[in-house]
C-alpha cells in the first residue's frame, strides 16, 4: 500500500516517509518483540498520519528508540506536520520546548501506542510551508534555540549518506544512538530510504542483550560518538565475532587520531569499514566524510564534503595561510535558518551556507582537517555547549564563574559560597540557598546544576570552588587557568578518599554509587540505571564495581545493590547452604600474576638451593612483554606513552641503583658498573657475584631500546596499524641474535639484552593475539626456538614453554581469597626480592635455607612497601589518565611486576588524587 497524497494544500512532505510501501515485505524494524515490515510500518504510519489531521499543526514528540516514536515521526513527516524532537530521555527539557512554543498537539509516552494531547484543531501558529523539522542546536537541550530544518534538507542528507556508505536494501542497522540526536536520526532516514532495515533499540552497546539482538538480527552498520568506542574498547569488540558487519561510522566529536587508526586497522583485519565523519546539525548531519582507506593514513582528516556539498576557507585574522580558515558548507543539506520564537517558525530560508564556526586546513591532498575553533562553543559527547549561557544560568542562581571547556568536559570555576569575588564586586551567596557552604558541597551542587540544564553527565562537568576568579593582566577571564583549574584532582575524588576502605559491603556500594553518580538517594534496592546512570558513568562504574566484587554480573547496571552485594540471595535457601561461606573465597587468580609470584619463588628458591627449578627469570621477560604491551601500548598519544614508559623505567632503574650501591658499600660484592646498571653490557663473560644485576640491565637496556623505536613516528604508526605483525617482525630479529646469524660476537661476549630480547618480543606478540591462528603462532614459535637456549637443561626449556603457553591460552586460573592476596603481594614485589635476596639469603641458609627463602622473600616485600611509600610523593599518573589506565601501576616496578586484581584495589588509594573521569 502507499500513503494517501497530504490533504492539505500548503506545506510539502518527506517523500522518504511517503514512499515506505514500496519496499514491501522486505524487513524494516526488528526488535526485541519481532519483526516488521515495511508494509505493515507503512500502514502504521498510515493511521497516525491520518490521526493526525488533514490541518497542518506543529506537533511535539519526544524522541525515542521505541516503534511507537518512529512511527508518529514518520506520520508527521509524511503528512506534512512540522515535527519538533524533543529528547525524550529529558523531561525538563520537553517541559521547556513546550512552555517555550506551544505545540499544537504533544504526544506522551504510554504503554502501547502514545497519547496525543490535541491542543487545538487549528494551528496556533503560521508555519511556512518548507517547515520539517525542528532540532536543537547539535543536542543542546538546555536551550530554546533551534534549527529549521526542511524536507529538502531531510531528503538530500539522506540521500548523500546512503550514498558515500553504499547502504543496500539487505542491510541492518542499529540505533545505538537516540532518534532526537541529528547523528541517530540520520542513521534512521538514510536506512530507511534504501529499504535496509533498522535494528531498533534502546540498549546500550555495553549491554551484552545489545550483542545478542545484534548477532540474531545480522547487524551490518554501528554509529557511534566518542564515548561509544570507550565502552566498545571496555567490552571487548576487538574480539568479537560479527561476521555480518559491514562498516562502523563514527561523528558526534573528535576522535583521537590514534584511535581511528587502530579502529581502522582493526576493520581491515575484520573485514569491515570504518567512516569518520564529521557534521552539525545545522547541515541536517553530515557534511563530510573520510573514505575508509584513507582512515588508516589520514587519521586527523574529516575527509572531503559529502556528495552535493562543498567547503570553502574564510580567511581569519590569526590564520594568515591561504589554506586554513573557518570553514564554511554549502549543500541542499544546509538549515534554512534558526528559531529562537514561535514566530520564527514562519520564516523561510534565512541562510545559505553554514559558517561552522571551526578552523580547518586543507591538505595538498585535497582532504579537510579541523585545527581549531572560532568561538567559545564546545562539543561535549556530542552536545554543542555554549559556556557563556552557562555562566549567565550559574549568574541567575546567584553564582559568579567562568566557564569553558575541551573534548573531554565543561569546566567551571566558581567563587565559594558567601566571599566575594576578588575580582569583581559581587558578592555570591552561594547555591540554591546554601550561604556559607563548603567549597566541596558548592562543587557537587553547582556541577549537578550544569549537568541538568546542559543535559550532560555529571563526571563530564567539573567545577572548582576558588576564593578570586582567574583573570588576565588586562582584566579579561583567564579561561586557559580554568581549564587548567578543572584538570585538578577532585575534592572528593574516590582515590583520594580511604573511605569507605575500599569495600564491597551494601553500605561501601551505596556510597560509592552516591559518589559517581552525585546522587543522595541512593537505597539498598536502586540500580544503577534507576538512578539515571549514562553510558560515561557506566564506564567508571564498572571498573569499580569490578575492583570491588572481584566479578561483574552481565545485567549489573539493572541489579539492585543489594544483589550486587549478597548475589547468593538469588539461589534458593538449599543451594546457599551448599555452597556455605566458602563461596565467597573462590576467586580467579590472573595467569601472568601467578607466573611472577611462582617464578620469583623458584628463581629465588634456586639460588638458594631449596630446590632447583630453573628458567623463571626467562619465563618472566616473556611475562614483561606481556605486560608492556598491555598496560603501555594504549590509546594514549605517541609523546604520552613515550613519556609513560620512560618514567615507568626510572621506577625501575632508581630504586635498584639505590640498592646495589648500598651493597656496594657495606659488602663491596659490587663495582659501580653495576651500581650504573651498565656490568652486563661492559662485562659480558664475567661470571662472578656481577652477574647478579643482569635481568634488571636487561629488562632496562630492552625497554630503553624500545621506547626509543616507539618515539618515531613512522614506528608508532606502525605499531598502531599492525599491532601483532609488529612484535611478531621484531621477535624474528631477536631470534637472529639467538642463533647467531648476523656475524655478531658469540652469545657469550653479548650482553643479555640482545640475547633474550625474542622472549620479550613474543611476550608482546602473545598479547596482541586476537585470534587462534595468532596464539598459535605465538605459541609455535616458542616451541620452536626455546629449546636449545639452554643447552643441557631440558626441564629449564619445559618450564619457559609451559609457562608461555599457559600465558597464552589461559587468561585466569581457579584460585581462593587468600591465594590471590598472597600471590598478589609476592607479585607486586618481585623485583624488589630478586634485588635484596643476594644480600639476605646468605646471612640465613647456613641455619636453614628454607628460613633463608621465607626471609628473602619477607623482606623483598618490606623494601618494596618503603620505595612504594616514597614514591608516593611523585605524580604517578597525569590527573587526565582514564581509570582503565590504572592497570599501568604495576609498572612502578617494571613491566614485569603488575599487580594483580586484588592488590590494585590496594594501590588504588595509595594514587594521587585524579578527578573522575568516563
Amino acid at each position: 500500500m502507499t500513503l494517501p497524497p497530504a490533504p492539505h494544500t500548503s506545506g510539502r512532505t518527506l517523500s522518504l516517509a511517503h514512499g515506505l510501501a514500496a519496499h514491501g515485505d522486505r524487513t524494516a524494524l526488528v526488535t526485541d518483540d519481532g519483526e516488521i515490515s515495511y508494509r505493515e510500518l507503512a500502514a502504521r504510519v498510515a493511521d497516525t498520519a491520518q490521526r493526525l489531521g488533514a490541518e497542518r499543526r506543529l506537533v511535539l514528540l519526544p524522541g525515542a528508540n521505541t516503534t511507537a516514536a518512529l512511527v508518529v515521526h514518520l506520520a508527521a513527516l509524511s503528512a506534512g506536520h512540522p515535527l519538533l524532537l524533543a529528547p525524550g530521555d529529558h523531561p525538563e527539557a520537553v517541559e521547556s520546548l513546550t512552555a517555550a512554543y506551544d505545540p499544537d498537539v504533544v504526544v506522551r509516552p504510554a504503554p502501547g501506542e502514545w497519547e496525543f494531547e490535541e491542543r487545538r484543531a487549528v494551528s496556533a501558529h503560521d508555519l511556512h510551508p518548507d517547515l520539517a523539522l525542528l532540532l536543537s542546536t547539535s543536542g543542546s537541550t538546555g536551550s530554546p534555540k533551534l534549527v529549521r530544518l526542511s524536507y529538502d534538507n531531510l531528503q538530500s542528507n539522506a540521500e548523500a549518506i546512503a550514498t558515500y556508505l553504499g547502504i543496500r536494501d539487505t542491510d541492518r542497522a542499529a540505533t545505538t544512538l537516540p532518534l532526537h540526536y541529528c547523528y541517530g536520526l540520520s542513521v534512521v532516514h538514510s536506512n530507511l530510504l534504501r529499504g535496509a532495515g533498522l535494528i531498533l533499540t534502546g540498549l546500550s552497546v555495553a549491554d551484552s542483550c545489545f550483542w545478542d539482538l545484534f548477532r540474531r538480527a545480522g547487524g551490518t552498520s554501528l554509529a557511534g560518538v566518542p564515548y561509544t568506542f570507550d565502552l566498545l574498547d571496555r567490552v571487548g569488540f576487538a574480539d568479537m565475532d560479527l561476521p555480518q558487519l559491514r562498516y562502523v561510522t563514527q561523528a558526534g566529536g573528535r576522535l583521537a587520531p590514534d584511535r581511528v587508526a587502530r579502529y581502522a586497522a582493526l576493520g581491515e583485519r575484520h573485514g569491515w569499514d570504518l567512516f569518520v565523519m564529521y557534521g552539525q546539525t545545522e547541515a541536517t548531519a553530515r557534511m563530510a566524510y573520510l573514505p575508509p582507506a584513507l582512515a588508516g593514513t589520514h587519521p586527523a582528516s574529516i575527509g572531503v564534503p559529502v556528495p552535493g556539498g562543498s567547503f570553502r576557507l574564510e580567511p581569519v585574522d590569526d590564520q594568515p595561510a591561504a589554506d586554513t580558515g573557518e570553514l564554511v558548507y554549502s549543500g541542499p543539506n544546509v538549515m534554512l535558518g534558526y528559531a529562537r520564537t514561535p514566530g520564527d517558525l514562519a520564516l523561510g530560508r534565512t541562510v545559505d551556507e553554514l559558517r561552522t564556526g571551526d578552523i580547518a586546513h586543507r591538505t595538498s591532498e585535497g582532504l579537510y582537517e579541523i585545527v581549531g575553533r572560532r568561538s567559545r562553543f564546545v562539543k561535549i559527547l556530542g552536545l554543542r555547549i555554549d559556556p557563556q549561557r552557562v555562566e549567565a544560568i550559574l549568574e541567575r542562581h546567584g553564582v559568579q564563574a567562568l566557564c569553558t571547556g575541551d573534548d573531554e568536559a565543561l569546566a567551571v570555576a566558581a567563587v565559594a559560597s558567601g566571599r566575594p569575588d576578588r575580582s569583581g564586586d559581587s558578592e555570591t551567596p552561594g547555591v540554591s540557598g546554601d550561604p556559607g557552604g563548603s567549597g566541596a558541597s558548592d562543587e557537587r551542587r553547582i556541577r549537578r546544576l550544569v549537568a541538568d540544564e546542559c543535559n550532560l553527565p555529571v563526571p563530564a562537568v567539573r567545577v572548582r570552588v576558588v576564593d578570586e576568579l582567574p583573570r588576565l593582566p588586562t582584566g579579561k577571564p583567564d579561561y586557559r587557568a580554568v581549564l587548567a583549574l578543572a584538570h585538578q584532582p577532585d575534592r572528593d575524588d574516590l582515590r583520594a578518599s580511604p573511605s569507605p576502605a575500599l569495600g564491597d559491603g551494601t553500605e561501601a556500594l551505596r556510597e560509592l554509587y552516591a559518589q559517581i553518580l552525585d546522587r543522595t538517594d541512593v537505597t539498598e534496592d536502586s540500580t544503577f540505571v534507576g538512578l539515571g546512570g549514562d553510558s560515561l558513568s557506566y564506564v567508571e562504574m564498572s571498573i569499580h564495581l569490578e575492583d570491588r566484587l572481584g566479578h561483574l554480573p552481565p545485567d549489573w547496571h539493572t541489579t539492585p545493590i543489594r544483589e550486587l552485594v549478597r548475589p547468593c540471595e538469588h539461589k534458593p535457601p538449599s543451594a546457599r547452604s551448599r555452597s556455605g561461606s566458602s563461596r565467597s573465597r573462590r576467586r580467579t587468580l590472573e595467569t601472568g600474576v601467578a607466573l611472577r609470584a611462582a617464578a620469583i619463588i623458584c628463581v629465588v628458591g634456586s639460588h638458594i638451593g631449596v630446590f632447583t627449578i630453573r628458567g623463571g627469570a626467562h619465563l618472566l621477560l616473556a611475562v614483561a612483554g606481556y605486560n608492556f604491551a598491555r598496560f603501555h601500548l594504549t590509546d594514549a598519544a605517541r609523546r604520552e606513552r613515550v613519556r609513560r614508559v620512560s618514567r615507568s623505567i626510572g621506577r625501575v632503574a632508581l630504586p635498584s641503583m639505590a640498592w646495589i650501591g648500598f651493597a656496594l658499600l657495606v659488602s663491596g660484592a659490587y663495582t659501580l658498573d653495576n651500581v650504573f646498571l651498565l656490568h652486563n653490557a661492559l662485562n659480558p663473560q664475567d661470571m662472578g657475584s656481577g652477574i647478579h644485576t643482569w635481568f634488571i640491565e636487561a629488562l632496562v637496556y630492552i625497554l630503553v631500546a624500545v621506547v626509543a623505536v616507539l618515539s618515531v613516528p613512522a614506528v608508532d604508526r606502525a605499531e598502531r596499524r599492525f599491532p601483532y605483525g609488529l612484535p611478531v617482525a621484531l621477535a624474528g630479529l631477536g631470534l637472529l641474535t639467538r642463533y647467531d646469524l648476523v656475524g655478531l660476537p658469540d652469545r657469550s661476549q653479548m650482553t643479555d639484552s640482545v640475547t633474550v630480547f625474542w622472549l620479550f618480543a613474543l611476550g608482546w606478540a602473545a598479547a596482541k593475539s586476537r585470534t587462534v591462528a595468532q596464539r598459535l603462532l605465538v605459541t609455535a614459535a616458542a616451541v620452536a626456538t626455546v629449546p636449545g637456549f639452554f643447552p643441557g637443561e631440558p626441564w629449564r626449556e619445559a618450564i619457559v614453554v609451559a609457562g608461555f603457553t599457559l600465558l597464552v591460552w589461559v587468561p585466569t586460573l581457579p584460585s581462593r581469597e587468600r591465594v590471590n592476596q598472597v600471590a598478589g603481594l609476592v607479585a607486586t614485589s618481585s623485583m624488589y626480592i630478586y634485588l635484596t635476596h643476594w644480600q639476605i639469603y646468605p646471612l640465613i641458609d647456613g641455619f636453614s635455607k628454607h628460613l633463608a627463602l621465607l626471609v628473602s622473600l619477607l623482606f623483598g616485600i618490606a623494601y618494596g612497601t618503603v620505595v612504594i611509600r616514597l614514591m608516593r610523593g611523585l605524580p604517578l599518573l597525569p590527573a587526565r589518565t582514564s581509570l582503565s589506565s590504572l592497570r599501568s601501576l604495576s609498572f612502578l616496578s617494571s613491566m614485569t611486576f603488575a599487580p594483580s586484581p586484588t592488590p590494585l584495589r590496594d594501590l588504588a588509594s595509595a594514587l594521587p588524587p585524579r578527578r573522575v573521569v568516563g
